[in-house]
């Protein structure tokens, strides 16, 4: 039970590498599996404790011998190890530790019966687990084989006369049977594995699908996730991944995690198609200075048109044009926005009447951060700057009007994206897990984020919060 329940904290880290780049990456060093391993050793020690042994009846020879309510009552581990073993995945180890147990015997040598209850203990006890990690078709990480050994080096309890000998059997039962009791709860591990697709808001979703088998070192674990935004109206509505490959090369802290530029713009295409890029100002939106400066910039065109229309609202209606996209360069991250701005009047009960048409193109400072397991963007305007549809003379007659529409999406938009952007993204953590002493490095094409993780649940809760099963095809080797 509890190999399959610490499995679940690595399937949860990896249910999320091929020829396509991954948008995101996580890399769990040897320090995060440090933490992990004096976290689960009490953990283990309970898990064990309540092991549950089949009843053993069977016959060699003359004896004839039913062994049942075999319970653990204490468990020393003198050793317990979790490290990485090379291409293959995780291994667990238990060295030269002791158990104590009780169980009732039942006993008929020969013409000898023998009942009763039996205080004995095992030394020696070793376990070696080896769990072979691989993605599945589906993106899904499974265990894909596992090899389980177990073996007690000596048996003890108090017997004596004739039937001394016969316990002596009890020994080899132990080993025996914690073998198939260890590997039949191994087995279960196979079934365990968490989402690689997650809704993030009524909008879009995101796929944590893993893209190749994760790369195992003696020092690290390696995952490639896809990392990629979607509409969840139109799943199959995506951009290609031209990106660079984000490369992570630290090994100081617990856990990486590398962002390449697909993430971010495969998210903003996402929101784009969505149809959640427009806006209209009018109304108690509108600054009172940018109405009079447009009412008086367009003051001619509205007397041309309807003199009446003079004292009808008047509004701004933006609307981005082309999905935004992000550059990550070492000096930071930016965003490039193009929208279509429509200056209109709103006539009571008519119509609306169009003013005019002009290009806004605005560059944005991305800053990224991370809070919890929340990936969350801080965004500045850096540059803006408008343009007719029309005409140039139309784009001189504009310039008036980049001041005080530059100050209106500092105060009026920016804050809205904002509010957006700091609800966050969860990454493919563990619930009860969260990155803490974060910090953010920003690379050519992708940004990598070094943290430690710290338990904000018991490792028990946070096992059971992220349990789910599937049907799997994995092999469980002898």
């Amino acid at each position: 039970m509890f190999l399959p329940r610490l499995t679940i904290l690595f399937l949860a880290f990896a249910t999320m590498m091929s020829a396509e780049p991954p948008g995101c990456k996580i890399r769990i060093t040897s320090k995060g599996l440090d933490m992990l391993k004096y976290e689960t050793q009490k953990f283990v020690e309970e898990e064990l404790e309540n092991i549950t042994v089949p009843d053993l009846k069977g016959k060699e020879g003359g004896l004839q011998y039913t062994i049942q309510d075999v319970k653990i009552q204490e468990l020393n581990l003198t050793y317990a190890d979790l490290r990485f073993q090379p291409d293959v995945g995780l291994l667990f180890d238990i060295q030269n530790s002791s158990i104590s147990l009780t169980f009732q015997r039942h006993i008929l040598y020969w013409f000898l019966h023998d009942v009763g209850a039996i205080n004995a203990s095992a030394d020696g006890v070793n376990i070696h687990v080896a769990l072979y990690m691989t993605r599945d078709d589906s993106g899904r990480l499974k265990i894909s084989n596992m090899s389980c050994d177990a073996a007690v080096a000596k048996m003890r309890a108090k017997f004596s006369g004739t039937l001394g000998k016969v316990y002596e059997f009890l020994a080899s039962f132990l080993t025996t049977g914690m073998r198939f009791i260890l590997n039949q709860q191994v087995g279960h591990s196979v079934c365990v594995t968490c989402k690689f697709r997650q809704t993030v808001d009524k909008y879009v979703g995101i796929d944590y699908a893993l893209l190749s088998d994760p790369v195992v070192t003696s020092s690290s674990l390696d995952m490639d996730f896809r990392g990629m935004f979607y509409v969840l109206e139109n799943p199959n509505d995506t951009i290609v991944n031209y990106a660079a490959y984000p490369v992570v090369r630290e090994y100081d802290r617990m856990v990486y995690l590398a962002l390449s530029e697909y993430f971010f713009d495969s998210g903003m295409y996402a929101y784009y198609k969505a149809g959640v890029f427009s806006m209209q100002i009018a109304n108690e939106r509108m600054p009172k200075d940018l109405e009079m400066l447009l009412r008086t910039t367009y003051f001619g065109t509205i007397m041309m048109l309807n003199p009446a229309l003079m004292e009808a609202p008047i509004s701004l209606e933006l609307e981005v044009s082309t999905a935004p996209r992000c550059v990550i360069k070492t000096s930071g991250a930016t965003v490039a926005v193009t929208a279509v701005v429509t200056v209109m009047m709103l006539p009571a009960g008519q119509t609306p009447v169009q003013l005019s048409s002009m290009t806004m193109e605005a560059k944005l400072n991305a800053k990224v951060s991370m809070k919890g397991k929340k990936l969350a963007v801080h965004m500045d305007l850096r540059r803006f700057k408008i343009y007719s549809n029309q005409s140039a003379l139309e784009s001189l007659a504009l310039i008036p009007l980049q001041g005080p529409l530059k100050t209106m999406l500092q105060i009026s938009i920016v804050p809205i994206i904002n509010n957006r952007t700091k609800k966050g993204v969860q990454i493919p953590l563990p619930e009860g897990m969260d990155f803490i002493e974060e910090v953010v490095e920003y690379h050519n094409g992708f940004i990598i984020i070094g943290a430690n993780l710290h338990f904000t649940k018991g490792l028990r809760e946070v096992i059971e919060s992220n349990r789910q099963y599937m049907p799997s095809n994995s092999t469980l080797a002898p």
